[in-house]
């Protein structure tokens, strides 16, 4: 089994809408439950499988920060990625196969947004990096 690292991220391009998916701020609670509630499922899924490791949702504010040198203060300003860069979340899951992987990343982007209508969201499959290899003299 390798554990798989999906990306939820904040991209403007959805294909539900002309446009691009409208933000959720803008969703009506009901689409909201809606969408939650469907994460909810999937992870419900995913443990029945034994393949949930761990999940969490990110709020849209951050801030980057960046070492600046021995004494000095941490750099909190610029230069910030474009806002499709952003992850809004992330699941950990533990499969077989990167094809398994790829599938569960397609279910977890078939959630419901404005309408019910499926958003279509990138989800991007990152493996866990394997055991460094160890020093042997």
């Amino acid at each position: 089994m390798t554990k798989y690292l999906l990306l939820k991220h904040y991209r403007g391009d959805h294909e539900i809408a002309p446009g691009g998916l409208t933000p959720m701020d803008q969703w009506s609670p009901e689409e909201i439950e809606a969408h939650m509630a469907f994460m909810g499922t999937v992870i419900e899924d995913f443990k029945q499988r034994g393949e949930f490791v761990d999940a969490q949702a990110l709020s849209p504010e951050g801030t980057f920060v960046r070492y600046d040198g021995e004494g000095r203060a941490p750099v909190t300003d610029g230069p910030f990625a474009e806002t499709k860069d952003l992850v809004a979340g992330w699941m950990v899951i533990d499969v077989d196969t990167r094809e398994r992987a790829h599938e569960a990343a397609a279910y977890l982007s078939s959630a419901p947004g404005p309408g019910g209508e499926p958003i279509r969201e990138w989800i991007e499959v990152r493996p866990f990096l394997g055991d460094a290899p160890g020093v042997t003299e």
